[in-house]
């Protein structure tokens, strides 16, 4: 049960924030909003305010924003004739694509928003306290032992655990570092030389790592950032899950890493979502700004249906000077919807070998 409600929570919330910027920029436009609706099919509950209908709808797979004159060769709930100066199609491209792009900017936003948040509140940080040092390590013969603070590697700071690996990313077995120690409250210098040894890398990829032989300590703190801090911590965070993203797109595109491993569905973001939600408030929300980012991306995808589909509808305009005619625009949609259905049944097969293998 808390599964379910956590995946409805986090549906919702994402639904929202994107159906959201859709809305806003339509009214900023001048566009009548005849429904929002969160969730697709019979509604559940409505309201109607003004011209618009709210409606949180059956199925919370998606959302929409249905606007006036939002599709030419159709009559908007018979309020007819169409206020061109209302209409969606009725405005210019610049307005209309402002419209469609709010939605997934909105979702980054929303993660920008988060990780700011969660910045303010204290950033969970592992020290760089060393928990145990492995018996024959190379770290076990500099005379590394459990309870050292690593202050510094190769004259670069460390403040946290996480430094460590960063510092040592391309670590060879040629390399020897020097690491500045705090051992009951004296400072001084080892010498470590690190093995190579296999591992896989967050995209599941095999690599070659340098590794010295320490674990960490169990401890946690928090870390808070100023005010400033942590507008730049929002940003910094936000871009770096786009780039480890792009990077895993395209990994899975020209095969580095298996898609049927790496692509998941609704039933994988249930599962993070009542784990994360059993976890405690902030790796909740940290998971909700991971996935709003992913949402961001793939509504972007040039395919028709979605609003990068509509923003290269958009693009072919202003080259040629005008819309499509209505058959192009129709099959486009249609293979977009095609390649739409397909990328989820394979997210959905993805999920349920999964389940059925137990990973």
């Amino acid at each position: 049960m808390t599964t379910i409600i956590a995946f409805v929570i986090v549906l919702g919330i994402l639904i929202f924030i994107h159906e959201l910027g859709h809305f806003i920029f339509a009214k900023i436009n001048g566009v009548g909003v005849l429904k929002f609706s969160l969730g697709f099919g019979p509604a559940i509950i409505r309201k109607r305010i003004g011209e618009t209908e709210y409606m949180v709808s059956a199925v919370p797979l998606g959302g929409y924003v249905k606007m006036l004159g939002e599709d030419p060769s159709r009559k908007d709930d018979g309020m007819t004739p169409i206020d061109p100066a209302r209409s969606f199609a009725g405005k210019s491209l610049k307005a209309r694509a402002a419209i469609v792009v709010a939605g997934p900017v909105f979702n980054l936003l929303l993660a920008i928003l988060i990780y700011m948040a969660i910045a303010w509140a204290g950033l969970p940080m592992v020290p760089p306290v060393i928990g145990s040092v492995l018996k024959g390590s190379p770290a076990d013969a500099s005379g590394l032992k459990g309870g050292d603070r690593i202050v510094s590697i190769q004259n670069k700071p460390v403040e946290a655990w996480d430094d460590i690996p960063a510092i040592m990313e391309n670590a060879s077995a040629r390399d020897t570092y020097e690491i500045i120690i705090l051992r009951d409250g004296t400072q001084f210098a080892v010498h470590v030389k690190p093995v190579m040894t296999k591992g896989k890398n967050i995209f599941g990829e095999e690599v070659a790592r340098g590794m010295i032989g320490i674990t960490r300590s169990g401890e946690i703190v928090r870390k808070k950032l100023g005010f400033i801090g942590g507008i730049g911590y929002g940003f910094t965070q936000t871009w770096e899950v786009v780039r480890l993203t792009g990077i895993g797109v395209w990994k899975m595109l020209d095969g580095s890493i298996d898609v049927r491993k790496n692509l998941g569905g609704p039933i994988l973001i249930a599962q993070v979502s009542g784990q994360t939600f059993k976890a405690g408030m902030m790796p909740f929300f940290s998971m909700i700004a991971f996935i709003s980012i992913n949402l961001f991306l793939i509504n972007l995808l040039p395919i028709p249906v979605l609003d990068g589909g509509h923003l290269l509808l958009f693009g072919i305009e202003g080259v040629i000077g005008r819309p499509l005619k209505d058959r192009a625009r129709e099959t486009a949609q249609q293979i977009g919807l095609f390649l739409l259905i397909v990328i989820m049944l394979l997210a959905l097969y993805n999920d349920i070998m999964r389940l059925v293998s137990g990973g």
